[in-house]
């Protein structure tokens, strides 16, 4: 570890690095910084920064304030908009107690304890997301109407387009920062975009789509505009989803790989899938934290509003995409039901969690579906064994608090904390009188 630290220190003197930002992340996923000279970087290596973890929501209980942040010297790197002349550079932290323990309420430590469990059994997991977020030409106000920066579409090329300049230069900041993109496209709605990842491992995975939401708001206030990873910022058009895929490696090798297998498929990639199927309704409220995040589950387009697993069929929670049939590390599992605000850390946890009891408890992978599930009757869907997703945050939590596998997976003080906080969020939610309402019932009654 020691050289990493004399790599870090000898790039900062080397690149005229004059501030590092330490980053962290608080349970809903918001990223925290602190930034350090280059004066103090061998102490926080050796020794930790302190930072007052009262007033970072979830990190500390009453009784507890001092926490200290390590910064991990493998994420470093330079933060390409701030320029190469005193340049500003960041490290990812992990969060410890006074003791200098791993903190119980830390996200990248609940991330990093599933994958730990994971490694026990001889596995690893890698991630690749697709990212989509929304750029307007300004901030929200209340009782405007939100404006995109264009009104284009799926794939649609843009010629001087806005967004075509926007990810542009998202991804210049992104690679010059050694995070490798793979494709990006405009999404189906007016101003969406998407960013895809290449696959990494799950924690590296989990550091870059906080790196990106960054770069991406930076980018857009840059140019003018503000970019959203809001679930559904707009009624009539598309959410903003995160899907994932997903792949177990064992020894170096695909574990959801398996020769001449229906769609290459092994058996520990079905049941893998199968965990994913009968645990959905317990980890939904941490892969869709927000109030908003139902209004994409249950807006009717293309977001998955139910529990069932198919190959082509993309109103499915899970897909099991195409494989290349002599490329084994191909194979994997597309999981569709994640949002763009979602936390990374905890939502790869329990998405690995929930695959692993499938794996350890060797659950069967009921029928798959391949009709376009919205389309089925109620009665239909039931005899298929085919159960919604819940409707919204509070039928979420109350499936997630009665959760065993939740509350181990993501400790109790980040469990607890969680179910409390998104209550409240609920219940101000639920107080409020909104402009449908209004719209509706104000003249009738």
């Amino acid at each position: 570890m020691e050289h990493f630290h004399d790599d870090v220190i000898r790039q900062v003197a080397e690149r005229d690095v004059r501030f590092i930002r330490l980053w962290f992340c608080d349970i809903a996923g918001t990223l925290k910084s602190i930034a350090i000279s280059p004066a103090d970087l061998e102490t926080a290596f050796t020794e930790g920064i302190g930072i007052d973890g009262s007033t970072i929501e979830g990190l500390t209980r009453s009784y507890e304030s001092d926490m200290l942040l390590r910064p991990d010297p493998g994420t470093f790197e330079v933060l390409a908009w701030r320029g190469d002349s005193d340049a500003t550079a960041r490290m990812m932290c992990d969060v410890l107690t006074p003791d200098g323990e791993p903190a119980a309420s830390d996200p990248r430590r609940v991330l990093k304890e599933a994958l730990s469990a994971a490694e026990k059994q001889g596995l690893e997991l890698y991630a690749h997301p697709e990212i989509e977020f929304y750029l307007f030409q300004e901030h929200f106000q209340p009782g405007h109407k939100l404006r995109p920066i264009d009104n284009a579409g799926y794939f649609d090329h843009v010629h001087r387009g806005q967004g075509q300049d926007f990810r542009r230069s998202a991804i210049q900041n992104l690679e010059a920062m050694n995070i490798q993109v793979e494709f990006s496209h405009h999404e189906n709605g007016p101003g969406q975009n998407e960013i895809d990842l290449r696959y990494a491992d799950a924690l590296t995975t989990a550091d870059n789509i906080v790196t990106l939401r960054t770069v991406v708001k930076e980018v857009a206030l840059s140019m003018g505009q503000v970019a959203t990873f809001m679930p559904k910022p707009m009624i009539e058009h598309p959410g903003s989803g995160m899907h994932t895929h997903l792949s177990l490696f064992q020894g170096g090798k695909n574990a959801f790989h398996e020769p001449g297998a229906e769609y290459g498929l092994s058996r520990t990639g079905r049941q893998f899938i199968a965990g994913l199927l009968r645990h959905a309704p317990e980890y939904c409220a941490v892969t869709n934290q927000w109030v908003n995040s139902y209004k994409r589950l249950w807006g009717a387009q293309e977001a998955p509003s139910y529990v069932c697993w198919g190959h082509n069929n993309r109103s499915a929670l899970v897909r099991v995409p195409f494989h290349k049939p002599t490329k084994g590390t191909s194979s994997r599992v597309e999981f569709r039901g994640a949002d763009s605000a979602t936390n990374p850390y905890l939502a790869f946890a329990v998405l690995l969690a929930a695959g692993m009891a499938g794996i350890e408890g060797e659950y069967e992978l009921p029928e798959g579906a391949e009709d376009a599930v919205w389309e089925l009757t109620e009665n239909e869907r039931r005899s298929m064994g085919i159960e919604p997703l819940p409707t919204d945050l509070f039928r979420a939590l109350e499936t997630f608090e009665s959760s065993d596998l939740m509350a181990r997976t993501l400790g109790e003080q980040v469990f607890e904390f969680f179910l409390r906080d998104k209550r409240n969020e609920w219940n101000r939610y639920r107080e409020q009188v909104t402009e449908y309402e209004l719209a509706s019932t104000f003249s009738r009654i």
